[in-house]
């Protein structure tokens, strides 16, 4: 870890930022605890992009989600929707663009609720198939859904019109950064996982380069995948920095490594669930994480270096390959997937042949599994 850089104020930072670092890289990491300022500096960025009528940020923060608010219709309470506030370049050529078709097929990999979009008046309503007491399958319109799936739902507006952006559409052609802040709020870790591997592969794969892109988030697990993710054959384009704020000043911390030994508090997660018999799919993506930063300890340029050669139950190499395809599988944010039994058999070899190698503390283990425990 390099030494830290020290800044007298966000707005230094977001200079920094747009004056050296993202001309070097396309990707920009930033790990802070909330507090820190990292709402405050998503928007001092933004801002710094505006003059003469004009902008270059694309952003998704506590802002954006104010740009949609209730009316509960009070006075029948029959008509609940969503509303948009238009006066935003957020909905620019919302009409034009055919939004409807662009956010569905995302909210479907992510909620079991639909949507109609009135582009003409700014508004959402909500609908939701629901099983009778007789067997039939109506649709109940008009509902108001809970809190984490609007910001589910806004969520996918926003990623629908980032592909736009990424696709080079004209009404986003302004957009010269992506900057995403804290979109995990009050998700389990499938969910966090699901949403960072999408993310992130949405962006592996946009056809306009040039666009940069920042990610901040208080979110340890968040951040820990996206890092993975975006680090894989493209270590020199991506930067990860962990910022924290000490008396007056700010300081920013360049970073190879996932913040706070994070893999160790992963691989007591993932023991816990061993030990309770709740694998998921997704503890194949965390097991990767926990050797990824073992093997980057160590000096090794991949985590399969963390497998014994001889391993007692098979071939390291078919270990690997596991691996690699487990844990960047299509997750499923609206139901974890409980680990099939073959599945279920290759992650315990895999983490008993790993541990094997590199003993960790038994303060970490579940009680039960502690040698000599009483």
């Amino acid at each position: 870890m390099k030494k830290p850089d020290t800044f007298a104020s966000l707005e230094e930072i977001a200079r920094f930022f747009r004056a050296s670092t993202l001309e070097e890289r396309d990707i920009l990491l930033l790990f802070a605890h909330n507090g820190t300022g990292k709402t405050r500096l998503s928007m001092t960025f933004k801002d710094l992009g505006n003059g003469g009528g004009s902008r270059d940020t694309l952003y998704f923060n506590a802002f954006t989600e104010d740009l949609f608010s209730w009316d509960n219709d009070l006075a029948r309470g029959e008509e609940r929707v969503l509303r948009l506030n238009r006066e935003s370049n957020f909905f620019a050529g919302l009409k034009e663009l055919e939004m409807t078709t662009r956010i569905r097929p995302f909210l479907r990999r992510y909620a079991d609720f639909d949507f109609a979009l009135d582009e003409e008046n700014g508004r959402v309503s909500f609908s939701r198939q629901e099983k009778q007491a007789d067997g039939q399958t109506r649709t109940i319109d008009n509902i108001k859904i809970s809190r984490g799936e609007e910001r589910l739902f806004i969520w996918c507006f926003f990623l629908a019109i980032v592909q736009l952006a990424l696709d080079g559409a004209e009404a986003y052609a302004w957009v010269r950064y992506i900057y995403v802040d804290d979109p995990v709020s009050s998700l389990d870790d499938n969910n966090v996982i699901v949403l960072a591997c999408d993310f992130a592969k949405m962006i592996r794969e946009r056809g306009n380069e040039a666009l940069k892109v920042i990610i901040s988030t208080h979110h340890a697990l968040f951040f820990s995948v996206l890092h993975n993710e975006f680090r894989a054959g493209r270590e020199k384009r991506t930067g990860s920095y962990l910022l924290s704020k000490e008396r007056e000043a700010y300081t920013l911390t360049y970073t190879n490594d996932s913040p706070f030994l994070h893999h160790v508090y992963l691989l007591k997660e993932i023991l816990q669930a061993v030990q309770s018999g709740e694998l998921y799919t997704y503890h194949f993506n965390m097991l990767r994480t926990v050797m990824e930063k073992t093997a980057q300890f160590h000096g090794f340029k991949n985590f399969s270096a963390c497998l014994s050669p001889d391993a007692a139950h098979g071939d390291h190499i078919i270990y690997t390959r596991m691996l690699n395809l487990l844990s960047h599988g299509q997750y499923s944010l609206f139901e974890a997937q409980c680990m099939v039994p073959e599945n279920r058999e290759y992650f315990q070899n895999i983490l008993d042949d790993f541990l094997k190698k590199y003993p960790f503390t038994t303060e970490i283990l579940p009680r039960d599994d502690r040698q000599g425990s009483p």
